[in-house]
């Protein structure tokens, strides 16, 4: 059996009386994307800063490559590759200035950084900007720099800390490209993210953190169906409307309200939806639209915490 890439077990940390992290459990196979997701303030950003030898953990124990991150420091930095939330690049330097600074500083032969900074150049689309200085880059290009500096020295493991943060849907959209080709290429990526699309398209497996625990892990598949098979949409003209009728639903199934839509999920739509409508003809509510859909990471995330992704903010 091939050994995980990255191990998490019962890890566990604190600042002061906030617990961070609650004893998270997750395995990463080499080669694949692996996404955390959750809202700000999950821990997402504490077990990736575990993971890369920024932070100790109070508890439980965390590989990489099969070495433990507390005890084989230098092994797992130099097995590594890091791009955070903001790109760490120096703007005053131009962006091949920027990646053979990284090398150096990665101890690379010297005779081996130009060669690995022009293909990087080529692969991220950034040669023609090589010699500006990176203050004058998109957000996306600077994105884009920070994760080729963090594969200057070939790290067979990265971390990308929510990597699309701030960027526009086109940006947003080159990152995803990348990730893609460095799995193909065999890089092992940890994604952390609270944009549900996001780990939808990229991860291969999920663990849902909530307060510092896994909530829920499988596949993006797996976890849709796990909450049903149909997403029954019914938009209301007021959100008073939409409460009255949440209200009345709640005798034939689970409904979640939304503003002015009324959303339920199920196994069974085309017996639900009927009995779902006739409710609402008795109660003399009348919905302006009727959606029928499969569930989304969304959907799953509400159902799993009774609140959507975005809605809690803090800076764990």
């Amino acid at each position: 059996m091939t050994e995980p890439a990255i191990s998490v077990a019962g890890l566990r940390k604190n600042f002061g009386s906030i617990v961070a992290l609650d004893g998270i459990d997750f395995e990463v196979p080499p080669g694949t994307v692996f996404g955390l997701l959750g809202p700000n303030g999950a821990g997402k950003t504490t077990a990736v800063r575990i993971l890369t030898t920024i932070l100790n953990p109070d508890g439980g124990t965390a590989k990489v490559l099969g070495r433990d991150v507390t005890k084989d420091q230098n092994f797992v930095r130099c097995s590594i590759g890091l791009a955070g939330q903001f790109a760490a690049v120096d703007e005053n330097l131009t962006g091949s200035e920027n990646l053979r600074l990284i090398g150096r500083l990665t101890h690379m032969p010297r005779d081996l950084i130009k060669a690995r900074v022009d293909e990087l150049l080529e692969r991220f689309d950034l040669t023609e900007a090589a010699s500006r200085p990176s203050k004058t880059y998109s957000g996306g290009m600077k994105r884009r720099l920070d994760v080729a500096a963090a594969l200057v020295h070939r790290p067979p493991v990265l971390f990308l800390d929510e990597p699309t943060t701030g960027l526009d849907p086109a940006g947003r959209a080159d990152v995803w490209e990348m990730v893609e080709e460095l799995v193909t290429d065999g890089t092992t990526v940890l994604l952390t993210t609270q944009y549900l699309e996001e780990a939808d398209r990229l991860a291969e497996q999920l663990a849902v953190v909530d307060h510092g625990k896994v909530i829920a892990s499988g596949s993006p598949a797996k976890l849709k169906a796990s909450i049903g098979n149909t997403v029954i949409d019914l938009g209301f003209s007021s959100k008073a409307a939409a409460k009255r009728a949440a209200t009345a639903l709640a005798k034939v199934a689970k409904p979640q309200l939304d503003t002015t839509v009324v959303e339920i999920t199920t196994k069974d739509g085309a017996r639900l939806l009927p009995d779902a409508l006739r409710v609402l003809n008795t109660a003399r509510i009348k919905p302006t639209t009727i959606n029928l859909r499969e569930p989304s990471l969304d959907d799953v995330f509400l159902a799993l915490t009774g609140h959507k992704a975005e809605e809690e903010v803090s800076a764990t």
